[in-house]
């Protein structure tokens, strides 16, 4: 069998790279993998082995989106570790038969610089963004090379865009990213309206993205929430541990406590608003909410790809601005909604609990949103199985 190593470059990309590994262990290679940005946590939960000391920054490898991110990420040697990861790849790479990208431009143009055969996975790049693919220079001369094997892509429009460009297949075959959320969990308790909280992974920005999700739930209107029994449930990671949460809840006047008389289940508290705190239960969450209030990257993309509309709330980033937002509009399409306004700004946060109300009892009632997010859930990321797909695909032409 083949020795694979993967490369990529973000936690997104590392959940799905971790899925491709597993798969490709799974049939008899070989497989370790190299993370550009953080600490690879999505391969070493699947027993992948990681090439090399990883680090994390506090800009979760997005600094370049700003002028501050791109000093702090130099004042934190950001730059110089991806250089020491790049030099760990030019002289590890004979180990390996095939290199695996899932990403952007700098793992394309890393891996191709290695002369060693490539796959690679675009989750990054989407013709939906502007209709036209932009690829950066020279992503399209390096996936052009008769080195790269197979292309392929995150939708069937950037499939059909960059078979035109490059003059050669890119193929979309699905999302591995789809495939940990769709499998059946048991749901939460029965209520008439689920509100599921997205604030993201990364630290510290998911401490500010929890504070704005909060502000957005006081301006429901209190006796509607009691009484027509809704559920507010928060999906967070580990990272955010319950002393931090506690001291975080308490800064805006919320508390946290035991619920259902167990320490495995808590919840936060302000007057008659209740948040329920899921740990480990994201897939829940997803699939049991009427309605995601988001401000994350691909759970909002699962969340879409599972037909359930979305209403975001930019923040302070660096990585969920009003800018990402925008963008990640016009990627996933018209069930993505945002209430306009600066960030932060209370009317800004009213109108965000306006349009989250509305949708929530559209979700219920509205037929032509149901069909509309069937539709963009299989126009914008597909059907399920696409970690098997890939795999199968890759290794058909090795």
């Amino acid at each position: 069998m083949s020795r694979f190593l993967l490369l990529s470059n973000g936690h997104g990309e590392d959940l799905s790279g971790a899925l491709l590994g597993k798969e490709l262990k799974r049939i008899g290679h070989q497989v370790e993998a190299l993370p550009f940005v953080g600490h690879g946590l999505a391969y070493q939960k699947s027993g992948i082995n990681l090439l090399g000391q990883t680090r994390e920054f506090s800009t979760g490898g997005l600094g370049y989106t700003t002028l501050l991110g791109r000093l702090t990420e130099l004042v934190q040697g950001q730059v110089f570790y991806l250089i020491g990861r790049l030099l760990r790849l030019f002289f590890s790479s004979k180990q390996y038969d095939f290199l695996l990208v899932v990403g952007d431009v700098v793992p394309v143009v890393a891996a191709w610089l290695t002369g060693l055969p490539v796959f690679t996975y675009l989750v990054a790049y989407s013709s939906h963004y502007e209709g036209k693919l932009q690829l950066p220079w020279p992503c399209s001369h390096c996936l052009s090379s008769r080195r790269f094997l197979g292309v392929y892509s995150r939708d069937q429009l950037t499939a059909l865009d960059l078979t035109n460009q490059l003059f050669r297949p890119v193929n979309f075959v699905g999302n591995p990213f789809m495939d940990t959320v769709l499998l059946p969990k048991p749901p939460l308790p029965q209520c008439s309206f689920r509100l599921g909280l997205l604030p993201g992974s990364r630290r510290p920005e998911l401490d500010r993205n929890l504070l704005l999700l909060l502000r957005v739930l006081e301006f429901f209107p209190e006796r509607k929430v009691v009484e027509e029994s809704f559920s507010f449930d928060i999906a967070l990671v580990s990272s955010l541990d319950d002393i931090a949460l506690e001291e975080l809840a308490n800064s805006a006047g919320w508390q946290l406590i035991d619920s259902f008389g167990g320490l495995n289940h808590r919840e936060l508290v302000r007057g008659d608003f209740r948040v329920m705190v899921h740990r480990d239960s994201f897939v829940e969450v997803l699939q049991s909410s009427n309605v995601l209030l988001s401000m994350a990257g691909t759970a909002a993309e699962q969340a879409v790809g599972l037909a359930k509309p979305v209403v975001q709330l930019s923040g302070y980033g660096p990585q969920f601005t009003s800018a990402f937002a925008e963008a990640q509009r016009r990627l996933l399409g018209p069930t993505v909604l945002c209430a306009d306004g600066p960030t932060g700004e209370i009317n800004t946060l009213k109108k965000t609990a306006l349009l989250t109300l509305d949708m929530l009892e559209r979700s219920m009632n509205d037929i032509s949103l149901q069909r509309e997010c069937s539709l963009q859930a299989e126009r914008r990321i597909g059907i399920h199985g696409g970690t098997s797909a890939m795999v199968n695909a890759c290794t058909n032409l090795i």
